[in-house]
């Protein structure tokens, strides 16, 4: 992970880069299209009008100025259903660096931080790698379905984190 920064800043360019590393990993590999982009823009662009807020963040890290990765936690209804993991991706050569780990640890932190009882994201069938992460800090998965909401069917799953006892 030499020359990456992780940083809660919000500046200009995060949220393109991070619609940008969806759109095209997920294109790519599962063959999603511009349907999925379009979501993920909307609900980013949304997520980041309502910061700053001390129940949500959004991490980026950069290397060489470059964003390459990127996570949020949205804890806007956290007290009703846990806070919701989000938008949790890192570009091609950033991965297998510990990049991931470092995101998803930060993410983590900062939700027990916050006192959230819970933490949840949905995710699909097929990411072995993602998955092992979740499952190495205690995610386990809660819920498995057949869906289209993301514009291609696939076995969507919710893993939980269960805070309060950890």
């Amino acid at each position: 992970m030499s020359n990456i920064e992780i940083s809660a800043e919000l500046v200009p360019g995060v949220l393109g880069r991070l619609v940008e590393m969806h759109a095209l990993y997920y294109a790519r590999e599962w063959g999603f299209g511009p349907f999925f982009e379009s979501k993920v823009a909307r609900e980013v662009g949304e997520f980041a009008l309502s910061l700053p807020r001390a129940d949500s963040q959004i991490w980026h890290a950069r290397r060489d100025g470059r964003v390459v990765g990127a996570i949020a936690i949205d804890g806007h209804a956290a007290s009703e259903a846990g806070a919701h993991l989000r938008w949790f991706i890192l570009d091609d050569d950033a991965r297998g660096t510990g990049l991931g780990a470092a995101l998803l640890d930060e993410a983590v932190a900062f939700s027990r931080e916050s006192g959230f009882e819970s933490l949840y994201l949905w995710t699909f069938e097929g990411l072995h790698t993602a998955r092992r992460l979740y499952e190495a800090r205690g995610f386990r998965l809660a819920l498995a379905l057949d869906a289209e909401s993301w514009g291609v069917k696939v076995r969507e799953q919710k893993f939980v984190l269960n805070l309060s006892n950890s």
